[in-house]
């Protein structure tokens, strides 16, 4: 091989064009999606530009902020610590730590999550588990009564080794809530 510096050279100003080009193109798309207050500015420089969404970043995570707080108020749900709220020994001051059961039936796993208010995730992180275990999710429902939500979920195992699967997933979704409750 022959070690040409003029191609070497060439090379690198090459990629440094194509990552300017790429950076250029990464700035316009984030400028696109910053809402301009009025279309006759002129044009903001770059580091102008970069500061408009940085403000505008900040603007939003406010606003998300007090509409989950305006959310949580609406639902009589205080924002604070969950644990100074609850814990998984049965004392609760107003929030309800999550319970699972799951009932085997050869192939067929029944799941019965039940959360407060304040546990809604609890619900996405069962259905994750069932998917990445291979399960397919046959029906999900659940009622709400007063500050308790009652999750149940039928799914059926995969037909290869159906005992071990179902209960592999039985024991996964017990840490999973258990682990829930020692934080």
């Amino acid at each position: 091989m022959e070690n040409n510096p003029s191609s070497s050279r060439t090379d690198r100003k090459t990629a440094e064009r194509n990552r300017r080009n790429q950076m250029k193109a990464l700035y316009s798309q984030l400028n696109s999606l910053v809402p301009h207050q009025n279309s006759r500015e002129p044009v903001l420089s770059l580091p102008d530009q970069l500061n408009e969404a940085a403000s505008y970043i900040k603007r939003l995570q406010t606003n998300l902020e007090k509409m989950k707080e305006k959310k949580d108020s609406l639902m009589g749900v205080e924002r604070t610590n969950y644990a100074s709220m609850a814990s998984c020994n049965g004392t609760t001051t107003g929030l309800r730590p999550p319970q699972i059961e799951v009932r085997e039936m050869g192939s067929t796993l029944e799941v019965v999550l039940i959360t407060g208010l304040d546990s809604q995730f609890m619900f996405n992180e069962t259905i994750r588990v069932l998917h990445e275990e291979g399960a397919e999710i046959i029906n999900a429902s659940f009622s709400v009564v007063e500050d308790t939500v009652f999750h149940t979920i039928h799914s059926k195992v995969e037909d290869s080794a159906p005992s071990n699967g179902t209960a592999r997933i039985s024991q996964r979704l017990k840490k999973f809530v258990q682990d829930d409750c020692a934080f």
